[in-house]
Parts: C-alpha cells; sequence; structure tokens
C-alpha cells in the first residue's frame, strides 16, 4: 500500500500521525495547512509538486492557492504533476486525502471527486467568513463534527461554483457525499449549495471554503476547522 497504514487492527482504526502537504508552484496555503495539521495534533510533513514519493505519510492535504498560476484552468495542470499522480494512486488504495480550494479543484480534476469548479456567479472574486452546515460526519476528516453541525469557515475564491450533471447530484445525495453546504447565502452559485464532496470511500473530500484558516481564534473567526484536522489524527476510516 502506498502512503502509510491505514487498516484497523482489533476493530479500532488506525491513527494519522504524519500528515503531507503538497506545495506546487502558487501554493499560497500550504504552511498555513502545515500549522493546522499541527495544532490538530499530527505531524506534517512538506512533500514537493515534482517528487514521486509520498515519505510513509498517513494523510495527504493538498492546500489552497493558485497551482501552476491556474493556467488554462484551475487545478488543470496540477493536476499532471508527479505527486499529484502518486496522491492518486494512494488514494484509490484508501489514503486519506484533503483537498483545499485549488486542492477541491485538483482532486475533481484528477478524477478522485466529481464534477467541476467553475467561475464564481457574477464573476467576482468572494472573500469572507462563511456559515456552513455538515452533512457528512463519517469521513476521514469530519469525524469529530456532528451532523447537522453549523460552522464558520472562511471562503476566498474566483472558481468555486460546484458544478456536476443531475444524474451524478442525485447520485451524491443518495449516497451521503455531500459533505458540507453553505448556508445564509450561497458564495458562488454552486449547485444545491455544495462546498465539499467525498468519495464513496468517504477518504477523499474536497472543501471549497478553508478550514486551515479556522483553527484559532486570534488568527481567524473562531476554531471551527479545527476539527477537520483532528478527525484524521484521531481515526482513519478502514479500507
Amino acid at each position: 500500500m502506498s502512503g502509510g497504514q491505514h487498516e484497523t487492527v482489533g476493530g479500532a482504526p488506525s491513527v494519522a500521525r504524519r500528515i503531507g502537504v503538497v506545495t506546487f508552484p502558487g501554493s499560497l496555503d500550504d504552511r498555513d495547512a502545515a500549522r493546522a495539521v499541527g495544532l490538530g495534533g499530527g505531524e506534517a510533513v512538506a512533500l514537493w509538486h515534482g517528487d514521486t514519493e509520498l515519505a510513509g505519510v498517513d494523510a495527504v492535504v493538498l492546500p489552497g492557492g493558485f497551482s501552476y498560476g491556474d493556467y488554462l484552468r484551475a487545478g488543470a495542470i496540477a493536476r499532471f504533476s508527479p505527486m499529484v499522480g502518486a496522491v492518486v494512486d494512494a488514494a484509490r488504495d484508501g489514503l486519506p486525502v484533503l483537498g483545499i480550494c485549488n486542492g477541491f479543484q485538483v482532486l475533481c480534476e484528477a478524477g478522485l471527486l466529481p464534477g467541476a469548479l467553475t467561475r464564481n456567479v457574477g464573476l467576482h472574486f468572494v472573500c469572507r467568513d462563511q456559515r456552513l452546515r455538515v452533512e457528512n460526519a463519517s469521513t476521514a476528516w469530519t469525524s469529530e463534527y456532528t451532523a447537522g453541525a453549523e460552522v464558520v469557515i472562511p471562503v476566498k475564491h474566483g472558481e468555486g461554483r460546484y458544478v456536476v450533471n443531475p444524474a451524478t447530484l442525485a447520485q451524491l445525495e443518495h449516497d451521503d457525499l455531500v459533505v458540507a453546504r453553505y448556508l445564509g447565502g450561497n458564495p458562488n452559485g454552486s449547485v444545491a449549495d455544495i462546498a465539499g464532496v467525498c468519495n464513496a470511500g468517504r477518504t477523499v473530500v474536497g472543501l471549497m471554503p478553508h478550514p486551515e484558516h479556522a483553527v484559532e481564534p486570534l488568527t481567524g473567526p473562531g476554531s471551527d476547522g479545527l476539527a477537520m484536522f483532528r478527525s484524521v489524527t484521531s481515526g482513519v476510516l478502514a479500507v
């Protein structure tokens, strides 16, 4: 298995301690993500976009920013980087992966999550504290939340409108793969107010809002995002 070990022993979930944070040319939030990993009880391991080894990590974060300048299309070039290739292979073996904002775009471009992220309705960049409802608390990254919990996590993006065809949307809803929805106003026009989704195994999560910017009251709207990092360090889902 690529990356760290994710099996359960005696029915108890294993724990992600070493969490890789990938840096692309144009990443902005890799250091913030690494700090959030540490506050959440993990050890952040720097991973470079041009490398192919995951350094034995137990989980991976694809951070926000403008990977490769977002030339062509957000996340479209990063999807072909050597490191993302390694992440895709490991994710298919059960490695937990969190894609935040640009990282969410990369996950969709790489085929690990359905749908696409397109220009915001109104074509404006949006930066604000955003209310969300946690819809699925049974993923590797949301187990420390309660389903239905309302949290505040910042958004900052220009291409965050989640789109998916009607059949896939129906499947996402039926299989409970919507992780979070926007409350109090949709900032980008995403279908069904979707802010994040997960894969069928609930190990891969893509989220447009930035939980790494809501891990301590001093530097954010609160610490509602910290539970996302505590979730993966407290108990990884079995595969």
